[in-house]
């Protein structure tokens, strides 16, 4: 499809247009034919003799990747939702639609793959008509369900206003209902086309470019239009101070204010800034303020990619996607400003989180550190990599959303040449609490200093708060309080919240009159950290916990309470705390979606059930049947073989994160052993004894 809009505007050889894939243009994209990186590329087009500059951004369709397709809509106002004609609306469709209704980007659908109906399914063109207006009013549901009131009605996509358009990028057509009125064209003529194999006068007649690129032009906002409504979502400083007015206009004049969306590390140039420019103008020698990295740094170059190419450009205004060279700090999610003290963009709020992880190690030794440099570029592009370097034992570990995104990080490893081991896959657990205890008490190793610690769990409402970053660590205390206090919490604790933690837990200190406790709560809070991110079960994170400093009392002369000393003391009494609140293992529970003929629901249903998930809903759909269902992450790593085997491969299925769960009592002793042995631990775990000092 990204093909043929480069065809129709100059930029590819439309005899190649469909085989180039030229906005996959890593080696790996091409081998796979599948998107993995989001490629953007600006589109000079000509819409009834108006000229037309688009910012066209192709992003990746599968799940393991929609870190990058959440990073993506922040930059752009419009969206093109491409569904497959057979498929329909999938789990992946219904993530990315809710996504860019969440960030205020208006949807437009395209319908791909129309020769299936005829090929596959056999459908007369009334029969097509039907089975395609009905995934037109499924995608309308989701619009009903997940925009905002007032963009309900609005953004409803329909096939008589030309918001949606039918065709088949592979053979090159498509149209929309202007288009069929403009040119006469019904279904039944792409029916006889495709049964006569007269594919060429399709292509010839109806470009796919004129159908996508007349949507975009009559449906998606120029950003001048688009911020007024879009600003206040995303941007939480004063709207009627002048950024607030620049940014709200998308003014040129104004100061610059630019939001990264994703960095791209170039083995010449460095770190690459591509974002949203939402004010100003950048040059290039302009000097900005990165907000996160609380740095100042020089723009050498201002560029712009244009699918693997970057151009130089040296100026550009607001309203385009720049990218800057020489912001060496800059990271997914930075806001960079001519002004310093700038409120900063709201932070990404991603759909999924990392729950495979390898272990990877060089083949050579004398690799190392060539490994450790090309880990950091690879989890600097993609932040939803999460590499792990324990500096105790040397272990490199790896997380990502699933084994194809881990797979695909080995092969860009591979490619920097390097050979390395990696352990299968593992899946990432959490450790958690069911019960409250404490006050516990700690001495610090010199037993000069004593710390008292309570637990409880947290609510699941709170800890969504966190994982989608509603509050979290850089989060102003009033603010927090506030939605704490909305949530139900008792006033004094939602005050003197000290910490939170981006994995799903918060540290209160509820101490009163302590002496010395200003100078020491950064030390106690680290112990509160390293707890949170190595739980006492199997040293796996901690997820919905609340820990509360209850009262401390510290030695009078500073060399007796220092940070070697009031660490440890912190960590014990945590750990004591939460062994003695009835600890568990959460694992990942995966949504699986299925979609066969009706005779293969039974062999389905059995390769769910036999490991341990369990179908949820059975809905018929034309043809098709589509079973929903839930499946522990760890029981899906040979689920493609049994799928294939059990359905001989005519099922289509996905799957995708959908929440945390306890792990079963029945395995729970056996696993815990399991991950402590792999890590070299003892395979029980500690008593609170261990860590609980008498008075």
């Amino acid at each position: 499809m990204s093909d043929s809009l480069l065809a129709a505007c100059g930029m590819l050889s439309p005899s190649v247009a469909g085989q180039a894939l030229a906005l996959d243009y890593m080696d790996l994209e091409q081998q796979r034919q599948m998107t993995i990186k989001a490629a953007n590329v600006t589109l000079y087009y000509e819409y009834e003799n108006v000229p037309y500059v688009i910012n066209l951004i192709d992003t990746p369709g599968h799940i393991d990747f929609t870190g990058r397709v959440t990073r993506s809509l922040r930059a752009i106002d419009g969206v093109v939702v491409v569904s497959d004609s057979v498929e329909g609306i999938m789990t992946q469709t219904e993530t990315v639609t809710r996504q860019a209704l969440e960030e205020r980007v208006r949807p437009v659908l395209y319908i791909n793959k129309i020769d299936r109906l005829i090929k596959e399914l056999k459908l007369t063109p009334d029969k097509m008509q039907a089975w395609l207006a009905n995934i037109v009013n499924e995608f309308n549901d989701l619009v009903e369900i997940y925009a905002e009131p007032e963009y309900k009605q609005k953004w409803k996509v329909s096939i008589q206003d030309s918001s949606v358009a039918f065709g088949s990028a592979k053979d090159r057509w498509g149209f929309n209902f202007m288009i069929a009125q403009k040119k006469g064209v019904k279904f039944s003529d792409i029916y006889k086309a495709y049964e006569e194999g007269n594919l060429k006068v399709l292509s010839e007649n109806f470009p796919l470019h004129e159908a996508v690129l007349s949507m975009v032009v009559r449906h998606h906002p120029p950003p001048h239009v688009a911020q007024k409504y879009r600003i206040p979502k995303i941007w939480k400083g004063d709207l009627n101070s002048d950024i607030g007015i620049s940014l709200v206009n998308c003014d040129e004049k104004g100061p610059i204010v630019m939001m990264v969306t994703n960095v791209v590390v170039d083995p010449q140039a460095g770190v690459v800034a591509v974002g949203r420019l939402f004010s100003g103008t950048v040059h290039d020698g302009d000097t900005v303020f990165l907000s996160n990295a609380r740095t100042q740094a020089r723009i050498q170059s201002v560029n712009m990619f244009m699918g693997p190419f970057r151009e130089l450009i040296g100026v550009i205004g607001s309203g385009n996607i720049p990218a800057l060279l020489g912001l060496d700090a800059a990271r997914a999610g930075e806001t960079i400003s001519s002004i310093k003290d700038i409120t900063p963009f709201e932070q990404i709020k991603y759909v999924s989180e990392p729950v495979v992880t390898i272990a990877v190690e060089p083949k050579y030794p004398r690799d190392l550190p060539k490994l450790i440099d090309t880990l950091r570029k690879i989890s600097i592009e993609d932040p939803n990599l999460v590499v792990k370097i324990n500096e105790e034992t040397g272990e490199m570990l790896m997380s990502g959303m699933g084994v194809l995104h881990l797979e695909i990080a080995t092969t860009l490893i591979a490619q920097a040449g390097l050979e390395i081991v990696t352990t299968p896959p593992l899946i990432n657990y959490r450790e958690t609490i069911r019960g409250s205890a404490g006050p516990v008490m700690s001495k610090s190793p010199n037993k000069h200093n004593r710390i008292f610690m309570k637990v409880e769990p947290l609510a699941s409402e709170i800890i969504e708060l966190i994982r989608n970053n509603t509050i979290n660590e850089q989060s102003d205390k009033k603010t927090v309080a506030k939605i704490l206090r909305d949530h139900g919490w008792d006033a004094d604790e939602a005050r003197n919240v000290i910490s939170v933690d981006p994995r799903g837990n918060i540290f209160i200190d509820s101490t009163k009159g302590v002496q010395f406790m200003q100078e020491s709560i950064d030390s106690i809070k680290v112990g509160f950290s390293d707890v949170m991110e190595n739980g006492p079960l199997a040293q796996e994170s901690c997820r919905g916990i609340k820990v509360i400093l209850h009262h401390a009392e510290f030695h009078e002369d500073p060399a007796h309470r220092t940070y070697a000393q009031l660490l440890p003391a912190s960590r014990r009494a945590i750990l004591g705390a939460l062994l003695l609140a009835n600890p568990t293992l959460l694992e990942p529970i995966l949504g699986i979606e299925v979609k066969a003929s009706s005779e293969l629901i039974g062999p389905i249903a059995s390769v769910i059930s036999a490991r341990r998930g369990r179908m949820l809903n059975v809905e018929q759909k034309g043809i098709l049947t589509i079973v929903e269902g839930v499946i522990p992450a760890a029981e899906t790593f040979d689920l493609s073989e049994a799928m294939r085997g059990a359905t001989a491969g005519k099922a289509m299925w996905n799957t995708h994160f959908k929440e945390w769960n306890v792990v079963p009592t029945s395995i729970l002793t056996q696993l815990i052993a399991s991950i402590r042995k792999r890590k070299g631990l003892s395979e029980i775990p500690p008593s609170p004894e261990e860590f609980i000092d008498k008075e």
